[in-house]
């Protein structure tokens, strides 16, 4: 008697899911965010570098211009949330491509102002509003709907492109001011947004499945998610949601002590504290440059350590070992940079944001799916700590003549910042079930 032959491994080849390609387009969309992030850290930055040159041509106060920078930062970190809400709603190209534009428009006009406002409305609001579109919820954004594996580093990578973005700019930004003068470094800062646009517009895709694809790392694909409607309603009612939770608090006030002691303080008046101690600002913005290059080696270690390790603890640690190099930095500042400066920049690159892996980790756990729109709240946090301190520096220096106090404080704050995290719940993944446990 004769036997067909089995049809079994014909069903199991057919069943099989198509194999992998070699090269993920994640790693396209990866390197497309990071170009966009190093610009958008290198137009923040650069109102530090316009204190000192905006205050001899116009006579305006460190506090004034402070005061533009505080702005910036605020709507910085109030526009993340909604920013991630409108990428669910209509799209990543579409909300970035319009935040390099409102960038350029704001930075090319700056050279036409002759009053204080005028520097508020353009690197305030517009500059602020522009690169608060592309913040940190961005990352969180990118790293949840492409990466299932390596997200710590990726999350890393990216968040180590603000330091990048220092490292590129401040030293290139510093030079045009102190050869053509300011305006040609805003000038610089509007050609160089726009010229991002086009890689924006051809490279980006909103979701693995727009390609046939599974995020990297995952073994079969996600569906893509259907666009919601209301953004700016959702983002209010995922706030509103995480409000009534511990973590929420905690990670938020801790966020608020790392955007003070971050951008708000050693971003904004790290270049001025140096020249008040007779430190040319190019030999300042080279510092601040230096210390850009070891943020980027600290970020990325602490994505890779959030990977193996737990966060609540990377955190705690972050936060008091940035205190102790704050604590003692008035005493380093000198006319030239001794070895002493030189292991400050160092050190505190290393642990600059490095916070930021393990908070979006911490954030991914507790709220899940809501874990983008929450950490742009949480990152909201950040900013306006980083404002509120960028301007009470700026007029705490005019009144005292000099900027020790403020120091001091900040590292205080960086360890009641370490007792915070500490104080974070250790906690399996987050679930429906488990969501509505912990709101209740």
């Amino acid at each position: 008697m004769t036997t067909t032959p089995s049809t079994q491994p014909q069903r199991s080849a057919a069943a099989a899911p198509p194999p992998a390609p070699r090269f993920h387009y994640a790693w396209i969309i990866a390197a497309v965010s990071l170009l966009t992030l190093v610009g958008a850290a290198g137009f923040r930055s650069t109102p530090g570098l316009l204190m000192d040159p905006l205050h001899m041509e116009f006579g305006w106060s460190h506090g004034t211009i402070s005061s533009a920078a505080s702005v910036n930062l605020a709507l910085y970190g109030l526009t993340s949330p909604f920013a991630a809400a409108l990428m669910e709603r209509f799209g990543i190209r579409p909300v970035l491509a319009g935040a390099l534009t409102l960038i350029a428009v704001g930075s090319g006009l700056t050279v036409f102002m002759t009053a204080s406002w005028q520097l508020i409305l353009c690197w305030g609001v517009l500059v602020g509003l522009g690169t608060g579109s592309m913040a940190m919820a961005f990352v969180a954004t990118v790293t949840d709907r492409w990466f299932a594996a390596r997200r710590g580093v990726v999350t890393g990578v990216l968040t180590a492109a603000g330091s990048a973005g220092n490292l590129v700019f401040l030293p290139v930004l510093s030079w045009l001011i102190t050869t053509y003068g300011w305006r040609a470094a805003s000038l610089t800062v509007g050609a160089c947004s726009l010229a991002v646009v086009p890689l924006v517009l051809l490279l980006l895709r909103e979701h693995p499945a727009d390609l046939g694809l599974a995020p990297y790392g995952a073994t079969v694909p996600v569906p893509r998610p259907e666009r919601t409607t209301g953004a700016g309603l959702r983002a209010l009612r995922v706030l509103a949601s995480a409000a009534r939770t511990r973590p929420f608090w905690l990670l938020a006030g801790t966020f608020a002590i790392c955007g003070a002691t971050t951008n708000g303080l050693v971003g904004t008046h790290f270049v001025p504290a140096a020249g008040d101690h007779g430190m040319a600002e190019t030999t300042a913005s080279g510092l601040l440059a230096l210390s850009g290059l070891f943020d980027v080696v600290g970020t990325i270690a602490s994505g890779w350590l959030t990977d193996r390790f737990n966060p609540r603890r990377l955190l705690g640690t972050y936060y008091f070992l940035r205190g102790c190099s704050l604590a003692v930095l008035p005493l380093l500042f000198a006319r030239t940079v001794h070895p002493s400066m030189l292991v400050f920049v160092i050190f505190y690159g290393l642990d600059w944001v490095a916070t930021v892996p393990p908070t979006i980790a911490i954030a991914r756990r507790e709220y899940g799916a809501d874990a983008p729109i929450v950490f742009g709240w949480v990152a909201a946090a950040h900013q306006v700590g980083a404002a509120v301190v960028a301007v009470a520096a700026g007029f705490l220096r005019d009144a005292l003549g000099d900027y020790d106090p403020v120091w001091y404080a900040a590292g205080a704050l960086c360890v009641a910042a370490a007792a915070g995290a500490l104080a974070l719940r250790e906690r399996g993944p987050a679930t429906p079930r488990t969501l509505r446990r912990r709101r209740a």
